[in-house]
């Protein structure tokens, strides 16, 4: 963990109190590149600029909401994102999700807890299959490029988000094989993953207009009713 919180940290939000607060409890747990931004313009700079590792983001924002910026975000960049808002909501939560977020946060909130979420993403984005080089396959005529968290179709690249690298890499490590829901969630949020099957099917969502020709009609990601889902690879067992 010590090397990941060399990781740079933007932190989004228009309450000053509130960023100040963020970042000196993270400063306190060891994280030294830690930037702020009030507004939605700020935070588009600082990202393009200093490439962070990881954004925390609030939705209300005095330029924009949140929701927008991270729209506007994933046409260049595939940084993880946290929300941590006010809007505690499930349509928010899930709308944020489905928009490419990693996580939600409802404030008032436990700094303990943020430093949990924060350092679960960075774990998973950044520090699994050092050892290795990750996996390329193909699905049809799109490439999953897990090294580079991409695929490629014959029109474009698309970026995957931090959780969507996760779910996908335990797809193909059962590649063939029914994985269930709860593994699926374990895979995504560790030991406090209940609560989380809807989230998880947004994600599923997300992930088949990713690498799927029709969606609505999956022929690689596949739903094993009542049990959890299948990745089929050909010419793979």
């Amino acid at each position: 963990m010590e090397d990941l919180k060399h990781k740079k940290l933007l932190i989004v939000d228009d309450e000053y109190d509130l960023r100040e607060m963020v970042e000196g409890f993270l400063r306190k747990e060891g994280f030294t590149r830690i930037f702020q931004a009030a507004t939605c313009v700020e935070a588009q700079r600082i990202i393009r600029s200093a490439k962070p590792d990881l954004v925390i983001l609030d939705i209300m924002l005095p330029d924009g909401d949140g929701f927008s910026l991270l729209k506007s975000l994933r046409q260049f960049s595939s940084v993880p994102v946290l929300f941590l808002s006010a809007r505690g909501e499930d349509e928010d939560r899930l709308l944020g999700l489905g928009l490419g977020a990693d996580d939600y946060m409802v404030k008032p909130f436990l700094p303990r807890e943020l430093l949990l979420r924060l350092s679960a993403i960075l774990r998973r984005v950044y520090a699994p299959f050092r050892q290795e080089q990750r996996p390329i396959f193909q699905l049809g005529r799109r490439v999953i490029d897990l090294e580079s968290g991409i695929v490629r179709t014959p029109s474009e690249d698309v970026s995957l988000t931090a959780k969507e690298l996760v779910l996908l890499t335990k797809f193909y490590e059962n590649r063939n094989r029914i994985v269930t829901n709860d593994a699926l969630c374990q895979a995504a949020w560790s030991d406090d993953y209940y609560g989380y099957e809807n989230t998880l099917m947004v994600h599923i969502r997300r992930i088949r207009e990713k690498i799927e020709e029709l969606p609505s009609n999956p022929e690689h990601l596949l739903t094993v009713r009542g049990l959890g889902y299948k990745l089929l690879v050909k010419g793979e067992e």
